[in-house]
């Protein structure tokens, strides 16, 4: 079978279980989640054994130890996906609830209801997790779930897949629900794009160079962040001390995710006496300081910023820091150049606060807490599959009810159109 055929079957055989696993049950979708979680602690062995030639080949390839530290799984990660397809299965079911009704003049009633969206293409790199984690929220959403992770993690995935869907099976949930496309190449990815009239959503999951990729291929709706270009604004009301805490937790707590720190914004009327101590605390910290040319007057080892350094992500200890006239331009440098991703603002300040919330267009855009906190876990929403700053059906950290859209449902007694 060619790879046109064989990724088509697969995406045929995902929306078949698509309409099975819709209307099944949460009693039945819960315990199957369960039954997956201690099937992944039980064969940890097997995992770690097929994760370890994906971890001997990627060292061989000379790939970075970040992305071989991404790449492994040891048991304590192990147990991590099994707590994940735990805390899912935990939390309540979207599928069904009626968001709202209301009645009209002929006696109508309509409403909302949540439904699957049907069958959602998950394309990642790296992490063997993703599997787990992109898996447990499909099925528990109502969705059939086709995943394509990288080639680094075959031997990994093909295992977690293997033992996801052999327990799901037992557990009475259909096979063309949880759906792997084994092959490598890149062939298959393009293939699995085309395929509108069986994939319903794809979402990507890696670096900005494989999600542009994928929005200019795909045919099918694509929800996505192309990069974290994070800002903290430090407000001339601002509690010193408080301001220091967020801006240190946001960019050193792990430099390396897409809601870090990239850029601190500092209003002149305060930066002589935050910048000095703050500064200090980065570089004591390993942080490497570009700063605009206000910043070096004030701290003068800092190297200097280019305007292109403020569209980075560096997901590194690497920060620009900028000193701006007050909150118009500290909200038109993150419309400049932001991410719309996690912005924030220290200030103690209640219009300008508001103002701030009001006009930063990202995600997720917080008063007095660090940008590390825009993740669904933190939001109250468990698990969730990735953060999307498409502004159409889901923005922010998509969790169970981002993966339903919903449908109008309408009782009458006879009504007709006039």
């Amino acid at each position: 079978m060619d790879i046109k055929s064989y990724v088509t079957e697969l995406a045929r055989e995902a929306k078949e279980g698509s309409r099975v696993i819709a209307n099944v049950p949460s009693s039945l979708k819960n315990d199957a989640l369960i039954k997956m979680a201690d099937a992944l602690l039980k064969r940890a062995d097997e995992l770690i054994r097929e994760n370890s030639k994906d971890v001997e080949e990627a060292t061989k390839k000379g790939l970075s130890k970040a992305m071989i530290d991404r790449l492994t799984l040891n048991e304590k990660r192990i147990r991590e996906m099994s707590t994940g397809l735990m805390e899912v299965a935990s939390l309540p079911d979207p599928v069904g609830e009626v968001t709202r009704m209301w009645q009209r003049p002929n006696g109508m009633t309509v409403g909302r209801m949540r439904a699957p969206i049907g069958v959602i293409g998950i394309i990642y790199e790296s992490r063997p997790n993703v599997t787990a984690d992109a898996t447990g929220l499909c099925l528990k959403a109502g969705n059939a779930v086709v995943l394509r992770g990288g080639s680094e993690a075959i031997n990994s995935n093909k295992a977690i897949v293997r033992i996801l869907r052999e327990t799901a099976k037992e557990a009475g949930i259909p096979e063309g629900a949880i759906t792997f496309v084994d092959i490598p190449e890149r062939e298959a990815v393009l293939e699995m794009l085309k395929l509108e009239d069986y994939i319903d959503l794809i979402i990507p999951r890696g670096g900005e160079g494989l999600i542009r990729a994928v929005v200019e291929n795909s045919r099918i709706p694509v929800i996505k962040h192309y990069k974290g270009v994070c800002h903290v604004f430090v407000d001339r009301d601002a509690d010193l001390d408080m301001a220091q805490e967020i801006c240190f937790n946001a960019k050193v707590q792990r430099p390396g995710t897409c809601n870090a720190m990239e850029t601190m914004l500092v209003d002149r009327e305060i930066a002589d006496r935050f910048l000095p101590p703050m500064l200090k605390r980065f570089k004591d910290a390993g942080v490497t300081i570009k700063g605009c040319a206000v910043t070096k007057g004030i701290y003068p080892s800092v190297e200097s910023a280019s305007n292109e350094d403020y569209y980075n992500e560096y997901l590194d200890l690497i920060l620009n820091v900028r000193v701006v006239d007050g909150i118009e331009e500290a909200i038109r440098h993150i419309s400049t150049y932001g991410s719309q991703h996690s912005d924030s603002i220290v200030t103690r300040d209640y219009s300008r606060a508001m103002r701030f919330l009001r006009e930063v267009d990202s995600s997720a855009v917080f008063v007095n807490a660090s940008t590390r906190l825009n993740d669904g876990y933190q939001f109250g929403l468990g698990a969730e599959i990735g953060i999307s700053t498409t502004k159409i059906h889901a923005r922010g950290p998509m969790g169970l009810e981002e993966l339903t859209t919903t449908k109008f449902i309408v009782f009458g007694n006879g009504q007709l159109r006039q």
